[in-house]
């Protein structure tokens, strides 16, 4: 029986780019000619049992991570791409997939590039929100908002950060408890850890880290990962910074806290630990929670983040939005996407939450794109920690698209079959097509309305 050739150009790559070398310091230490590796890198040849022991050998990579290689991975990506409704008719089968990421990866690449930067599109035309919503705003990109198109466009996973922190967390393959753990790292650092009554969460003055009694043990060992993140990952940190390349000062120091705050969610929920975690309990939010010492948000956060090529979880958005409805957080590995600004539709459930405290609230709703999703809600409360502090109240939202809705428990006795049981939801009216939406606040950019003064149905026109 023939063997099966390997083909892994971008995990070659990855690791070249990972370990800062060059293409032919990286054909030296490998034991192989610079053409050579130029093949392999491109695929145009397969990897060598040579460059595959050199690669244990040399750089201690899990060769494992090459078994799929880049070809199981394209047609992965590939699949998902076409889920999307716009393929709904023209699907081709599995097999056609296998053989143009086998022999023509350039252009399934070239494909899934076209897919990406037609969502991105419709992205970009819910920022007109902003230059719409406010008089005499401008549509430049602000740096808040040039670190989360960071963030989204790495599907909210950064795997040199995310891979540093699941070390730290288990060194030995144990997974070790973050607040003891976090404070010893310091310590051997020569910084101090103190908890006083403070109302900071955490602050650093000289050698000693302060963190607030009024937190608790999951905000303080969220707070003390972000600290060994800056102290002990600083140059990780910053060489991840140097390749995003931002506009600006100020965004690079905004996605510096994110990059911290990221290898902080990380380090209390390691990846593999987690993710296996979370397909054991069928991803339920409480469980996770108890078992990793983390809050409700700080789960769903985490689950949002389980991308890592070859060991990727449920693709999940999460959302969370203040009591006026305005989005304050959001990330997305889904095709679902929020306004960039302004609120979300009011008929989401995540707008429920609030008057259902504690409780968790669950929805079967549909996007104008055709694309139908799981929604999990739920109220979280931030307590100030005294009388007159203030208390901050926020709803929380995770959900997939139906598809992956078995492997949730919340799904459990919901009709998924049922389209009535759907429903409808926008991502923001100004980019919204429904006709008929009881909710409607401002007509959509791209159609063209009708105004009859002796008719009025639900909206004041209609839409042509």
């Amino acid at each position: 029986m023939a063997t099966q050739k390997l083909y892994a150009g971008m995990k070659l790559r990855e690791t070249r780019t990972r370990l800062g070398l060059t293409q032919k310091r990286f054909a030296d230490r490998l034991g192989v000619s610079l053409p050579y590796l130029n093949q392999m890198e491109n695929n145009h040849r397969p990897v060598s049992a040579q460059v595959v022991l050199a690669l244990a050998s040399e750089f201690g990579l899990d060769v494992t991570e090459l078994s799929a290689g880049d070809a199981e991975r394209i047609v992965s990506d590939m699949r998902e791409a076409l889920a999307d409704p716009v393929f709904s008719d023209t699907t081709p089968p599995l097999a056609d997939l296998r053989l143009a990421a086998s022999n023509a990866p350039a252009l399934a690449r070239a494909f899934l590039e076209l897919h990406s930067a037609y969502r991105q599109s419709h992205e970009r035309l819910a920022s007109l929100d902003e230059a719409l919503g406010r008089e005499g705003a401008q549509a430049a990109v602000s740096p808040w908002d040039e670190v989360r198109d960071f963030f989204h466009y790495c599907d909210n996973y950064i795997d040199a950060v995310d891979r540093a922190a699941e070390r730290f967390s288990c060194p030995d393959g144990i997974r070790l408890d973050p607040v003891s753990h976090a404070t010893q790292a310091l310590t051997a650092r020569g910084i101090q850890v103190a908890i006083t009554n403070t109302d900071t969460l955490r602050q650093r003055i000289g050698d000693t880290i302060t963190l607030s009694a009024h937190a608790s043990k999951s905000t303080q060992a969220f707070q003390l990962m972000h600290q060994v993140a800056l102290i002990a990952h600083n140059e990780l940190l910053e060489a991840t910074l140097d390749l995003a390349r931002f506009q600006s000062d100020t965004a690079r120091k905004i996605a510096k806290i994110g990059l911290a705050n990221y290898f902080a969610g990380a380090a209390v929920m390691p990846y593999r630990a987690f993710l296996e975690a979370a397909q054991t309990t069928r991803h339920d939010l409480e469980r996770l929670a108890e078992q990793f010492g983390a809050s409700i948000e700080q789960i769903g956060h985490r689950l949002s983040t389980l991308q890592r090529p070859g060991a990727k979880g449920i693709p999940f958005f999460f959302v969370r939005v203040d009591q006026a409805g305005t989005i304050t957080k959001r990330h997305s590995a889904t095709r679902l996407q929020f306004a960039r600004f302004g609120g979300a539709c009011p008929l989401w459930n995540v707008h429920q939450a609030f008057e259902t405290p504690t409780r968790f609230l669950r929805q079967l709703a549909e996007t104008p794109d055709g694309a139908r999703y799981l929604c999990i809600a739920r109220d979280v409360s931030k307590p100030g920690g005294s009388f007159t502090a203030p208390v901050r109240r926020y709803a929380v939202c995770l959900g997939c698209e139906v598809s992956h809705a078995k492997g949730l428990i919340y799904a459990d006795g919901m009709d998924l079959n049922t389209p009535r049981a759907y429903q409808p939801i926008g991502i923001s009216c100004r980019i919204c097509e429904r006709k008929d939406c009881h909710q409607r606040s401002v007509p959509p950019l791209e159609r063209r309305l009708k105004i009859d003064p002796d008719r009025r149905g639900l909206l004041p026109y209609d839409i042509a």
